[in-house]
């Protein structure tokens, strides 16, 4: 939200200033109204995460993460990783994770000890059935019980993709539309929740398809 004064020569954002409102008062300022920027970070000479993520045009996959992170940053250098990969991120309550902008979530789940073929197999499909191309991928997403799975970390990275693992309460907390077996290991589902809850939309575009001894579900 961003107010502008009667007098029109002020715009400043009072909510959401790293969620868009500090831009649309930088915009604003094309129409000679001067921003007045006051989050934390701007105001001490910091970059946000949100900052660095538009510079380096990357979505922030857990944007929970940012208040944790933006007020470290307030105290001290936080240290900024780039991986080019393929490659798997296992990070903590504390990091936000960064990806190079892409629109699709691919949830993926699987049968123990499932072969990196018979992934690839199944996601390809699933790109051709869905008419979704691998560059449109924003991550893979499954559950944290496959953190050991070597098939699938290594069809992940056979795709060119980046793999982020999602604890029990966060995939149990998305609604899964199709029935799964996952419900024997304490889960509503893999492919279809974990697609939902990195996706920035919520919006299932392509239903769990079972290949196999693959599951794939296609969220933006």
């Amino acid at each position: 939200m961003v107010v502008v004064g009667p007098d029109l020569r002020y715009a400043v954002p009072v909510v959401g200033g790293h969620h868009g409102a500090n831009d649309l008062a930088r915009e604003l300022a094309r129409l000679g109204i001067e921003p007045v920027i006051t989050t934390a970070t701007e105001t001490r000479g910091r970059e946000s995460v949100e900052g660095i993520a538009a510079r380096s045009g990357c979505d922030i996959v857990n944007r929970d993460s940012t208040r944790a992170v933006n007020a470290a940053v307030l105290d001290a250098d936080v240290p900024l990783y780039a991986i080019a990969g393929p490659g798997i991120v296992v990070a903590g309550p504390g990091v936000s994770f960064l990806v190079r902008k892409g629109e699709y979530v691919v949830g993926v789940g699987c049968r123990k000890d499932v072969p990196a073929a018979d992934v690839t197999r199944a996601v390809s499909e699933a790109f051709r059935e869905a008419g979704v191309a691998p560059a449109e991928v924003l991550v893979y997403a499954t559950t944290e019980k496959k953190r050991g799975e070597a098939g699938l970390l290594a069809a992940v990275a056979d795709l060119g993709g980046n793999l982020v693992f999602l604890d029990d309460e966060t995939l149990n907390a998305e609604e899964a539309p199709s029935p799964s077996r996952a419900s024997l290991i304490g889960l509503a589902g893999v492919a279809e929740p974990a697609a939902l809850a990195v996706s920035k939309r919520k919006e299932l575009v392509f239903a769990k398809q079972t290949y196999g001894s693959v599951t794939v579900a296609i969220a933006r």
